[in-house]
C-alpha cells in the first residue's frame, strides 16, 4: 500500500516505471509490453500511477510512524488560563527568565501531577510542561538545585504577588470573605526558627510537628489571602492578624467575615464591631445549650421543626438556630455508635479477672478508654470496695443532647434589614468553599507532607500551591458557569490525553499532528469553548 509522499518529480517517474513493471509481472517472467495499458492495471495501482504522473509525492505506508507523542491537552488549557489571568505579570519582578519559567512548570505540575520537586522531572517525562513554560523541551532537566532557586526568588515579592491575583480576581472589593484554618504536618524535624511546632492536628497527626494554614476566600471559593502560622497558635489568636493584612493589604474596610467557632471568641467579636466589621459565625453546642435554656418551657426545642429555621434576639445579641432531619439522623446514629462501642469496651473491662485489682489503675483504664471513644460524658462509673469496675449511661446528659439533635447555633451582628435569617445561613453554608480550598491544597496538590525544613522554603512552596489553587478556581468559576461540576484537576488530567506529535515519512520529520481527541473528551471540550485550543498543534509545541 502506498500514500503521498515527499518524493521528486523524477522519482515519481522512476516510481512509476516499478509500478507498471510490477503489476504486468507473471509468474513466467514480464509479459509483452505491447499487451500493456494503463486499463488493464488493478485500481489502485491506477489511481497511484495517475498521482505520481500529475506530480503528487508518494511513499509506502509502512515508511510512515508517528513519532515524540507528548502528553498535552490539560497543559494547553492552563497556558491559555496562565494568558488570559495576567498571571505572567506575578513573577515580572524574577530577574531571571529561566526561574520565572521553572516557577510556572512548578504550578502546573502541582495541578497535573503532584509530588516532591524531585519528581518533577519524571512527571514531566512524556509531556510538553517544558515547552508550555517557554523552557527547551530537548535539553531541560528540572534540576532540583534550579528549582529551589527559582523557589528563592518567591522571598520578598509575596505581597506584590497576592496584589495581582486579588486585583485580577476581584475588580470590584470583595463584600463576603470566608475564613478557615487548618494544619499541615511535617515528616522529619520540619523547620527551625520556630514555625513547625507540635500542635492541635486536625490530620489526627498529633506526633509530628506542624504549620497552620490560614486562607481566606470569596463565596466562589477563589482565594484572597494565604498565611502560614505557627503550628502551635490557638485559633482565636489568628483572625485579628488576618483582618489587618486585609485592611492593609487589599484595601478591605467594609466586609462580611464568615468563619467557624474556633475564631469566634468574645475579644475577636468585640474587636470587629470596634473596627464596623459584620460576621456570621458558629458558636459550639455548648453555647447552644445556654441559648437554648434562657428559652420560655413552651419554646423548648422538642417541639421546633427541624426543617425551619429559629431567630431570636437574646441580651442584644441575634442568633439563628438551624438544623435539618439528616443531621438529626446522623447525630443520632453517631452518639449510639459511641454508646454501643463503649459499653463493649467497660464490659470487657469489667470482666477481666484480676489477682489483686487496683480500684484507681481499673478506673484511669475506663477513663482513659472513654475519652479515647469519646464517650466519657455519657457514663458514670466507679469501683467498688471488690475491686469490680460498675458503670451506667448518664440518661440526663443524653436526653438533653439528643433533644438538640441536627440543632446548630449561628451569631451575626446584621441586622434583620440587613440579611435575613435564610440569607444568614446561606453565608454560614459558604463556609465550605474555604473547605474545599483546603481539601485542594492538602491532598489533590499534595501539600502534605512537607519535607522542607528551612522556613522560607515551607512558606513558598505553600505559596505555589496556593497560586496552582488560584488557577483552578479561576477555571472552575468559569467553568460552573458552563454547567460543569467535575473536578477541575481531574478533568484537566484527563485532557492530558490529547497528544502532540510528529508525522515522520522514510526517516524524515515530516509536520506536527494531533492525536484524535476521544469522543466525551470533545463533547467536554465543545461545553467549555476549548475546541479552538485544539483546531490545529501550537506554534510553542515545536521547541
Amino acid at each position: 500500500m502506498f500514500v503521498q509522499s515527499t518524493k521528486s518529480r523524477r522519482q515519481n517517474k522512476t516510481y512509476v516505471s516499478y509500478l507498471v513493471r510490477e503489476s504486468f509481472r507473471t509468474p513466467e517472467g514480464p509479459r509483452s509490453r505491447t499487451v500493456c495499458n494503463i486499463s488493464a492495471l488493478p485500481a489502485e495501482v491506477r489511481d497511484l500511477v495517475t498521482a505520481a504522473l500529475s506530480g503528487k509525492p508518494c511513499v509506502a505506508i509502512e515508511e510512515i510512524q508517528l513519532s515524540s507523542a507528548l502528553d498535552y491537552g490539560g497543559l494547553a488549557v492552563l497556558r491559555d488560563g496562565w494568558r488570559r489571568f495576567s498571571m505572567d505579570k506575578l513573577f515580572v519582578d524574577v530577574p531571571e527568565a529561566r526561574q520565572r519559567s521553572l516557577l510556572q512548570a512548578m504550578i502546573f505540575g502541582r495541578i497535573l501531577f503532584p509530588g516532591a520537586k524531585l519528581a518533577l522531572a519524571e512527571g514531566a517525562r512524556g509531556t510538553l510542561l517544558a515547552a508550555a513554560c517557554g523552557l527547551c523541551q530537548q535539553s531541560e532537566t528540572f534540576d532540583e538545585d534550579d528549582l529551589y532557586e527559582a523557589m528563592d526568588a518567591l522571598d520578598g515579592r509575596w505581597v506584590g504577588i497576592e496584589k495581582q491575583l486579588y486585583s485580577e480576581a476581584f475588580p470590584q472589593a470583595v463584600s463576603l470573605v470566608l475564613y478557615d484554618l487548618t494544619s499541615v504536618y511535617f515528616e522529619g524535624k520540619g523547620p527551625r526558627r520556630a514555625l513547625g511546632q507540635y500542635g492541635y492536628s486536625r490530620d489526627h497527626r498529633e506526633d509530628r510537628p506542624q504549620i497552620l494554614l490560614a486562607v481566606a476566600t470569596d463565596t466562589e471559593g477563589i482565594p484572597i489571602h494565604l498565611e502560614v502560622l505557627r503550628g502551635n497558635r490557638t485559633d482565636t489568636t489568628t483572625l485579628h492578624g488576618l483582618l489587618a493584612s486585609l485592611k492593609r493589604r487589599f484595601g478591605i474596610r467594609r466586609a462580611v467575615f464568615v468563619f467557624d467557632n474556633g475564631m469566634s471568641s468574645t475579644l475577636n467579636l468585640e474587636a470587629m464591631r470596634k473596627e464596623d466589621l459584620h460576621f456570621v459565625t458558629r458558636l459550639s453546642t455548648a453555647t447552644l445549650r445556654e441559648v437554648v435554656a434562657q428559652l420560655p418551657q413552651e419554646d423548648q426545642p422538642q417541639l421546633w421543626d427541624r426543617t425551619k429555621l429559629i431567630e431570636l434576639t437574646l441580651e442584644g445579641k441575634r442568633y439563628v438556630i438551624a438544623g435539618g432531619v439528616y443531621r438529626q439522623q446522623r447525630d443520632f446514629a453517631r452518639r449510639s455508635a459511641r454508646l454501643e462501642k463503649a459499653q463493649k469496651e467497660l464490659k470487657r473491662l469489667a470482666d477481666v479477672r484480676r489477682r489483686k485489682p487496683d480500684a484507681q489503675k481499673l478506673a484511669s483504664q475506663a477513663g482513659r478508654a472513654l475519652q479515647r471513644l469519646k464517650a466519657h460524658k455519657y457514663f458514670r462509673y466507679w469501683v467498688d470496695e471488690k475491686g469490680q469496675l460498675n458503670y451506667q449511661k448518664n440518661d440526663e446528659v443524653i436526653a438533653i443532647e439528643q433533644s438538640l439533635d441536627g440543632l446548630y447555633l449561628l451569631h451575626t451582628s446584621l441586622e434583620p434589614v440587613q440579611c435575613g435569617k435564610e440569607q444568614v445561613l446561606g453565608n454560614y453554608k459558604n463556609l465550605l468553599a474555604v473547605e474545599e480550598a483546603f481539601c485542594q491544597l492538602k491532598s489533590y496538590m499534595e501539600v502534605r507532607p512537607v519535607f522542607h525544613w528551612r522556613p522560607d522554603r515551607v512558606r513558598n512552596h505553600v505559596r505555589i500551591c496556593f497560586i496552582a489553587y488560584w488557577l483552578c478556581a479561576k477555571l472552575g468559576s468559569e467553568w460552573r458557569s458552563k454547567g460543569e461540576k467535575g473536578e477541575i484537576q481531574c478533568l484537566l488530567r484527563q485532557l492530558q490525553a490529547i497528544r502532540v506529535g510528529t508525522l515522520k515519512i522514510a526517516g524524515q520529520d515530516s509536520k506536527r499532528l494531533l492525536t484524535q481527541i476521544p469522543p466525551q473528551l470533545n463533547s467536554l471540550l465543545a461545553r467549555l469553548g476549548l475546541l479552538p485550543l485544539f483546531s490545529q498543534p501550537p506554534a510553542w509545541a515545536e521547541a
